[in-house]
């Protein structure tokens, strides 16, 4: 059976004018590893690709290289706050994979200071598309729903970026029904998508098939954080 690449929709063919990619996870915790097979296919056409997150890990209580206020670069070799710490079990697995290792960190502040950093990476790496990453749907909630789910970390970051000078700036809703555990009714999300549709913002929508290249490195790198957060979390 032939495997067939994420990369054949409009989403993708509107990024193929960049070459340096930011990939980021907007709403912090785990989202870093829903835009993975993003990451991954774009790494495979050829894009130089960076990963980064809004971190829920405090960095203070870290040795994480600070970039700038509010920004670090996590790498394999970071100690501390062993408990929970998605950019470095990430960070490690992309070094197992030779892929590049290093995973930013953005802090949990406001608008404005996450727009300042993100300016700072932007211009650090000559970045030239950015595509924030929802490891769920309440990044598509308009605020006047029932059920929000749990939407303030992916409105900061949306804020933030839709204030930079960036060429080209995509939102990937990735896991539809993932937050149906927060209250989110989905028959919302598809009438905001049915909005975006008709505003001409809507990209479309592509499955990731475990058995595509990018579907099983997720599953794999998904597996592997897992095990780091229980093992730790069990000792």
């Amino acid at each position: 059976m032939s495997v067939v690449s994420i990369r054949d929709n409009a989403f993708f063919e509107r990024l193929a004018p960049a070459q340096r990619i930011l990939v980021a996870g907007a709403g912090g915790g785990f989202d870093v590893y829903a835009g993975l097979p993003i990451a991954l296919a774009l790494i495979g056409s050829g894009k130089q690709v960076t990963l980064a997150n809004l971190t829920f890990t405090c960095l203070d209580a870290t040795n994480t290289p600070m970039l700038a206020p509010h920004l670090g670069g996590v790498v394999p070799e970071v100690e501390g706050e062993d408990v929970y710490f998605p950019e470095r079990n990430l960070s490690t697995w992309l070094r197992g994979r030779g892929l590049p290792e290093v995973v930013y960190a953005f802090e949990k502040v406001g608008v404005r200071p996450l727009r300042a950093a993100y300016s700072l990476l932007v211009e650090r790496l000559g970045i030239d598309a950015i595509v924030l990453v929802d490891g769920g749907t309440d990044i598509l909630m308009f605020g006047d729903e029932a059920g929000l789910g749990t939407p303030q970390e992916d409105m900061t970051s949306l804020a933030a970026v839709a204030g930079l000078d960036v060429p080209i700036r995509l939102v990937a809703s990735i896991g539809f029904g993932i937050d149906a555990y927060h209250g989110v009714c989905h028959a919302h999300v598809l009438e905001n998508i049915a909005a975006l549709d008709r505003a001409g913002a809507y990209l479309g929508a592509f499955s990731v098939s475990r058995s595509s290249p990018e579907g099983a490195a997720f599953l794999d790198a998904v597996a592997k954080g897992q095990d780091a957060t229980r093992d730790v979390r069990a000792s």
